[in-house]
């Protein structure tokens, strides 16, 4: 298999992840048919937005989306401490609890 080939590019789909050749990885999180525009979002949080043709042009894979997704949610390690009682939200409302109260 030739690094040509490796790189056919795939069509830009939202929520869906890539890799370029470089090693950097994005989401799409938009794709504009009018405007024949796509909208990255690389890991780091970082915003792009390429056209349909560029899109074309780029040498991408591909990937799973990371297992880490707090890079490019620009969260902190301090953003995930806190004790977890399995309580639920505050303003949380079971669509279900309705039926519960009929019998």
């Amino acid at each position: 298999m030739t690094s040509e080939n490796r790189f056919s590019v795939p069509r830009p789909a939202i929520g869906r992840w890539y890799r370029r050749a470089s090693g950097q990885i994005f989401e799409v999180v938009a794709v504009d048919e009018d405007d024949a525009t796509v909208e990255l979002q690389f890991f780091d949080g970082t915003i792009d937005e390429v056209d349909l043709e560029t899109w074309e042009n780029l040498r991408i894979i591909r990937v799973a989306a990371p297992e880490d997704w707090s890079g490019s949610v620009d969260m902190d390690p301090e953003d995930f401490t806190g004790k977890d009682d399995g309580r639920l939200p505050g303003g949380y409302q079971n669509p279900l609890h309705f039926l519960d109260d009929r019998e």
